[in-house]
């Protein structure tokens, strides 16, 4: 369901705009501003509403649909669906009273244009002094080291390397050296499992300790032609776009990068985040996306486990008729490209069978 950016007229001489970010009928979030767009390079001081009044004589001035709606640090970034003033960010600052008796929260309206404008130099969006506690698995025999981390050695779901915050996982690293991505190659369908379960992680990278133009080496792939390794690296990133695949270049590379991504997350989930911020992202449902969280994950459940193997699509959607035949496609799809189901037939005929638990026909 889209959200949509909602620009209204006031009659408030001092903020004569009302901006507000609606979805499906719930406000997400209004402010009250001095102009219904900042000026090139400049920002808008806002007051955020507290209470609508939905008698309140407002004029519509423009009603556009959101393209995509996210935190970035402490700011809420909007991006509007039209080519044209279409990136802005609200910035939640809280300010002590001159007088001590309290804080105060001041809201600015900034544009694309004034973002480029600032000059950041040095700085960036997190900080960079958050402790790590490493999770490393038992089965790695030479792991990477991290100097600056609390590290222990456990046996893990996924993964070769675990950031914890509270004995949690929050993020996973999976470590390949450029032999274990060749000898992986020979089992690519096992490797296909490995990854789409890493891909289920809120947040994991697969770290590669080689650069990209070895797998277009003949001299360094072995047995196995060129073409074929960079064509698996090829389907790897297009069968699981939400894992990034980092090719790091070396051993030593690998452990870097690895050690800063952790230190960006710890220092991203440590920020002290504006309530506004988070309680807008927290009830944004993305165009496209299931209202209903988890619908993916239980028509895997059920098509791996809690129907009868082969089984028709119909007798899927008797089980979890909440899921549309566009959402089933898509997941028997993943399934099928992960190993786990076989299509037989086609059209209404078509038959779905577990691969790997004795009960393909």
């Amino acid at each position: 369901m889209t959200a949509v950016w909602r620009v209204e007229r006031t009659r408030n001489a001092r903020f004569p705009f009302r901006i507000a970010i609606e979805q499906g009928g719930r406000l997400l979030f209004a402010v009250r501003a001095q102009s219904e767009w900042p000026a090139p390079g400049g920002q808008i001081f806002c007051l955020r509403e507290r209470e609508h009044d939905p008698g309140e004589d407002l004029e519509l001035v423009e009603r556009v649909p959101i393209a995509s709606l996210h935190r970035v640090g402490v700011k809420l970034a909007v991006v509007l669906d039209r080519p044209r003033r279409k990136r802005c960010e609200f910035l939640s600052l809280t300010r002590e009273r001159k007088d001590g008796s309290g804080s105060y929260e001041q809201v600015f309206f900034r544009t694309e244009t004034a973002i480029r404008a600032h000059r950041s130099r040095g700085r960036v969006e997190l900080g960079s002094r958050a402790s790590l506690d490493v999770a490393i698995d038992l089965r790695e025999r030479y792991p990477w080291r991290f100097p600056s981390a609390r590290v222990t050695r456990r046996e893990l779901p996924v993964g070769d390397y675990a950031l914890l915050r509270n004995d949690e996982i929050v993020a996973v690293a999976e470590r390949k050296s450029f032999e274990n991505l060749l000898n992986d190659i020979g089992a690519v369908r096992a490797l296909h499992q490995t990854m789409a379960e890493l891909s289920r992680q809120s947040r994991a990278a697969v770290v590669i300790e080689a650069q990209y133009g070895d797998l277009l080496d003949p001299t360094r792939t072995r047995a196995w032609p060129a073409n074929h390794v960079a064509r698996v690296a090829a389907e790897l990133a297009a069968l699981h776009p939400r894992l990034p695949f980092v090719f790091a270049g070396s051993r030593k590379l690998a452990n870097v990068w690895t050690e800063r991504w952790f230190t960006a997350i710890a220092a991203e989930i440590s920020v002290e985040q504006p309530l506004f911020v988070s309680d807008v992202v927290a009830r944004y449902e993305p165009a496209g996306e299931s209202l209903a969280p988890g619908l993916d994950e239980r028509v895997r459940r059920v098509a791996l486990a809690q129907i009868a193997s082969p089984f028709h699509v119909a007798a899927l959607r008797a089980v979890v008729p909440e899921a549309d035949a566009k959402r089933v496609a898509r997941v028997l799809g993943a399934l099928r490209r992960e190993g786990r189901l076989r299509l037989d037939g086609h059209g209404r005929g078509a038959r779905w069978s577990r691969i790997g638990d004795g009960t393909e026909s």
